[in-house]
């Protein structure tokens, strides 16, 4: 197997951290190592795979040397500013934030939904909302069999979602001191405002979820709606995802169906107290299922509780996953 190079950008944030953790878990084949994050953080010690990294500043000269894939995870800006420069030395660019998404040139990839698409990226391919990640791993084998109507999700994110400083709040905010990430106390708290607010009412990650679902479903008219709610857990994002279809289905065959398609836990067992928790999904890679009855106020509709974590499959191990599939195609 041929062996790349690799490098992390923005290491030592939280979900940097994390794709160093997940790549020494999976173990691809690296042969040359990069870190880099910006000039508050360069010069620090990063151990990977039992060997010590210096940080590197990330500047417009850091894709000089031959680097195949650059996982970022750096914030727009930083993403809208290096990604271009990385992709034109022929580095391909596996991007956490929010800066490609939508780019109708740039593959939104969830591999266990839409691996395909990232046969005609021109060096960035973009990873997804952490929300719509675990959600449409969900969707996708229920809209291949019965075709998806509509989508109303109803979210329940965790704090690490909004990064270290939202962490600290809960963390913080427990012990009675105000917060400093979110506008109103998260600790004992649940807040309908992830992300800013815009014209439509609808807060930034609410539109998110809505236009990734129809982007990584190829369906651009497909009927979604969202409220995004941060409450206070620590990690792991939970979902309420109500689904109508086109088509009629039995309850069973459908649990098979989840069942059998990659990515999924099911646990769904109401008699003896069965489903997905956060403190379950945490550490995981899988997407877990549960609560899953029928909607009895439509034809063809059922209810989900969807349940991952957000910083390992809403963030990192996506992304890592997407880099896997490149490398299992470098090797093809």
């Amino acid at each position: 197997m041929k062996k790349i190079n690799l490098a992390v950008v923005g290491a030592t944030g939280m979900v940097g951290r994390t794709f160093l953790k997940v790549l020494e878990e999976r173990q691809l084949p690296i042969e040359n190592f990069y870190v880099m994050a910006s000039s508050r953080s360069a010069g620090k010690t990063i151990t990977f795979s039992g060997k010590d990294y210096i940080v590197e500043e990330l500047t417009e000269n850091s894709f000089d040397k031959p680097i195949d894939i650059a996982l970022f995870s750096a914030g727009g800006s930083t993403s809208e500013k290096f990604a271009p420069i990385a992709a034109a030395h022929g580095c391909i660019v596996i991007d956490n934030s929010s800066q490609w998404r939508m780019d109708p040139q740039v593959p939104l990839v969830v591999p266990e939904v839409n691996s395909e698409d990232i046969a005609w990226h021109k060096n960035i391919i973009a990873n997804p909302n952490c929300s719509t990640i675990q959600a449409v791993v969900a969707l996708k084998p229920l809209n291949e069999k019965y075709k998806i109507k509509r989508v109303v999700y109803s979210t329940y994110q965790a704090v690490s979602g909004a990064g270290l400083a939202g962490w600290m709040d809960l963390e913080n905010g427990l012990k009675g001191e105000e917060p400093k990430k979110f506008p109103h106390p998260i600790a004992n708290n649940c807040l309908p405002h992830i992300d800013v607010f815009l014209d439509n009412g609808y807060t930034k990650e609410e539109m998110k979820m809505v236009n990734e679902t129809r982007k990584m479903l190829h369906n651009e008219n497909l009927k979604v709606t969202a409220t995004t709610v941060r409450v206070p857990v620590f990690n792991s994002h939970s979902e309420s995802i109500n689904v109508e279809f086109e088509n009629p289905f039995e309850l069973d065959e459908l649990i098979e169906t989840l069942k059998n398609a990659p990515g999924i836990v099911i646990m769904n067992n109401s008699k003896d107290n069965e489903y997905p928790l956060a403190v379950d999904a945490t550490g995981h890679d899988e997407v877990f299922i549960g609560r899953i009855r029928r909607d009895e106020s439509v034809e063809n509709g059922v209810n989900l509780w969807v349940v991952a974590d957000n910083i390992r499959k809403g963030a990192a191990s996506n992304a890592v996953q997407i880099a896997e599939e490149i490398i299992r195609n470098m090797n093809a």
